[in-house]
């Protein structure tokens, strides 16, 4: 009793999981080591799956190619040695036996099961010689040999599990054993964090019936209500970061108000050399509203590639500068900011605006004239990379922060720019087309534009696939194309885990293709290694037509615009993600010739690969694209890299579960709408936990 005298008043998210009866030390730091420190941490350590004795078939009745799962007792289990040694584990469940083979893990699965245990696997169903088999089944034992079953229900939960969890004795049975003890000892006081009227007005159950439920339910619709209740608790709580975060905003310090739209800004507009697009125009004029407006801008400009939000950017640092304040453009990658730099300064030479350009690299003297150029305020546009934020970079007027490519940096990152001036106008811009399941998430603190069409005489780029062994028939192609006086990418990948072996391999395929494969015609070669003067010098020789064909890594996936290109060779395409794919195919058809994208796929080619090459055949539409990357890579890889605050969801899915999304949102804006302190007494177990759970991960939230 002692045990949990002195947690009688402490809440569960500090009472040490050590306190649950049967947690010695071995489990108790088997546990701490996958991050389950408290009682409330081992409640919410969620079953993976759920075995539903519903669905249990009987071995007699088992279909050969059929997927299924049984239920039965070990009546053998031993290495069958030879050519290929294997682990054979024989089941019965009275009706028949079936064998289970694994050709992996011979040191440990001998020890996982004993003569008599009670195990469920689920897998293939095959047959050999006179006996049902599985390959490689998915297996969880559920009682001990000289036990009782911990677990009669029709609904069994099963939990995330390893060898290490193993030894401390905490697969799913120890599992369930645990949590059965955790819940009668401190189920009753699990404390409700929602108010009653939203539970009733989203039919949510308790939270301390979703609790027990998740873990033992007591019907299959106790655990729908269960598992809905815990979603939208984790929806709620990162809408209601969002909602807070925007409150931050809107009441925060006045913006600036930039109300002029002087004669630089009209003529620059009428010396383009296009049209801009009804969408390029629309999206400007919420940009100027906000501008003018006293509250800081906080957009997010969505375009597919190709869609011309540079330009819109441009105008809207134009408009800064007019208002005598500066500009900066912040780009992830070097050729990236010196791309934006020479077509920024090509579009405003005439119009007395100084450009300068502060990247990694520069000489000491280059760099210390620039920065005395941004701090006495005679720089108006600063275009860079992460140089921008560094300390030491000081600007005398900052009204107008632009970031390119948002997904590449963090929220940090972001508030660091803005800092480096009196509450500047923030423009971020993506050219990776946000799901809007997402835009609800990651950007739900943002209002959002976006360009939803090409410029006018824009064809259409022909995407197909091709394997292999049709490099000869593409090289022609693309020698075809070089004559009539096009220009052409061909772009081998390049991963972290395979660099040295990837560069090597794009950089033989150069040599090759200069020397035989396209020679007498002008190639070109690029990659990430090269000194920042080199990769200038080679891509200004590729926009002046003097290369005709280069040969690339993915370096040049974002910004490169050259409108002569009109055909994206790209080699061992099953390798690429969807979102680099689209972006490297928007690299061709920017002219107003018809362009080609070529995927070249080497086997074997997984099933998901070929879903994103049959993607890219089928659509251009870069946000049916993200959708399709959405569903394949999951929300918390879409962006290769996890945005910096954005908490990770341990039961809800921004794909599947976007309707809930949709009523959390609306909960938790309306919400910090009516009480945007959570000051209220009936607010405080919410204001409690988002404090608790979330001040320290998104420290740009403030709840004063």
């Amino acid at each position: 009793m002692q045990k949990r005298s002195n947690t009688q008043q402490r809440p569960l998210s500090e009472i040490p999981v050590a306190a649950v009866p049967g947690v010695g030390t071995t489990k108790a730091k088997a546990l701490r080591k996958i991050g389950v420190e408290t009682v409330e941490d081992l409640l919410y350590y969620f079953p993976r799956r759920y075995l539903d004795r519903s669905d249990i078939r009987a071995i007699k009745d088992l279909e050969v190619g059929t997927d299924a799962t049984v239920v039965g007792r070990v009546v053998s289990a031993q290495i069958q040695r030879g050519r290929r040694s294997r682990f054979v584990l024989t089941l019965s469940d009275g009706t028949g036996f079936l064998q289970c083979v694994w050709f992996h893990g011979l040191q440990f699965l001998p020890k996982a099961f004993n003569k008599g245990d009670q195990v469920a696997v689920s897998g293939r169903v095959g047959m050999f010689g006179h006996f049902f088999q599985m390959t490689h089944p998915e297996f969880d034992r559920l009682s001990a040999a000289n036990g009782t079953p911990v677990h009669t229900s029709k609904i069994i939960p099963l939990y995330p599990s390893s060898q290490a969890l193993d030894r401390a004795q905490l697969d799913s049975r120890g599992f369930r054993r645990t949590l059965h003890a955790c819940l009668t000892t401190f189920g009753a006081r699990i404390v409700e964090t929602l108010p009653d009227e939203i539970r009733k007005r989203q039919k949510l159950t308790t939270l301390r019936y979703a609790l027990q439920n998740v873990h033992f339910p007591e019907s299959a619709e106790a655990l729908r209500h269960a598992r809905r209740r815990l979603k939208f608790d984790e929806l709620f709580y990162l809408e209601l970061l969002l909602a807070l975060r925007r409150k931050v905003l809107e009441r925060g310090q006045k913006g600036l108000v930039l109300r002029q739209v002087g004669e630089k800004t009209r003529e620059l507009v009428s010396r383009l050399p296009f049209e801009l697009t009804p969408a390029q125009r629309r999206v400007l004029r919420e940009i100027y509203a906000d501008m003018r407006s006293d509250r800081p801008m906080h957009r997010l400009l969505q375009g597919d590639v190709g869609s011309g939000k540079t330009v819109v950017a441009l105008v809207a640092m134009l408009m800064a500068v007019e208002n005598g304040y500066q500009a900066a453009i912040m780009a992830p990658t070097e050729i990236l900011a010196e791309q934006h730099f020479l077509n920024i300064r090509s579009f405003l030479q005439e119009l007395d605006v100084r450009v300068r350009l502060l990247i990694g690299g520069q000489s000491a003297a280059e760099r210390r004239e620039i920065l005395e150029e941004v701090a006495s305020g005679e720089a108006d546009i600063v275009v860079g990379t992460h140089a921008l934020i560094q300390e030491g970079v000081t600007f005398a007027k900052l009204g107008l922060v632009v970031i390119d490519e948002q997904h590449r940096f963090g929220v940090v990152q972001r508030r660091l720019l803005q800092e480096k001036g009196p509450n500047p106008d923030v423009l971020v811009m993506t050219a990776t087309p946000i799901p809007r399941t997402l835009s609800l998430t990651l950007y739900g603190d943002l209002d959002v534009s976006v360009i939803d069409e090409l410029p006018a005489g824009r064809k259409k780029v022909r995407t197909v696939w091709r394997p292999a062994e049709k490099r000869g028939a593409i090289y022609n192609f693309v020698r075809d194309e070089v004559r009539k006086g096009r220009q052409a990418y061909i772009v081998f990948p390049l991963v972290e885990e395979s660099e040295k072996s990837d560069l090597k391999a794009a950089t033989e395929s150069y040599e090759r293709m200069k020397e035989s494969v396209f020679r007498g015609l002008r190639v070109g070669l690029l990659h990430g290694r090269m000194p920042n003067a080199e990769k200038e010098a080679v891509m200004r020789a590729f926009k002046s037509g003097e290369v005709q064909i280069l040969v690339s890594t993915t370096v040049i996936e974002v910004g490169v615009d050259v409108p002569n290109a009109t055909v994206m060779v790209i080699e061992h395409a099953e390798r690429f993600g969807l979102t680099q794919l689209h972006q490297l195919r928007g690299r061709v058809g920017r002219g107003g010739e018809q362009s080609y994208c070529i995927l070249v796929a080497y086997e074997p080619i997984s099933d998901e690969a070929k879903q994103r090459l049959e993607t890219m055949v089928k659509t251009s539409d870069g946000f049916k694209i993200a959708e399709v990357d959405l569903r394949l890579r999951g929300p918390g890889e879409f962006f290769g890299t996890r945005q910096h605050g954005f908490p990770a969801l341990r039961i809800a899915d921004v794909v599947h579960d976007y309707g809930l999304l949709v009523k959390a949102r609306e909960e938790a804006f309306r919400l910090i709408e009516q009480d945007p302190h959570l000051t209220a007494p009936e607010h405080q177990r919410i204001r409690d936990h988002f404090l608790r759970h979330y001040r320290e991960r998104l420290d740009f939230v403030k709840v004063a």
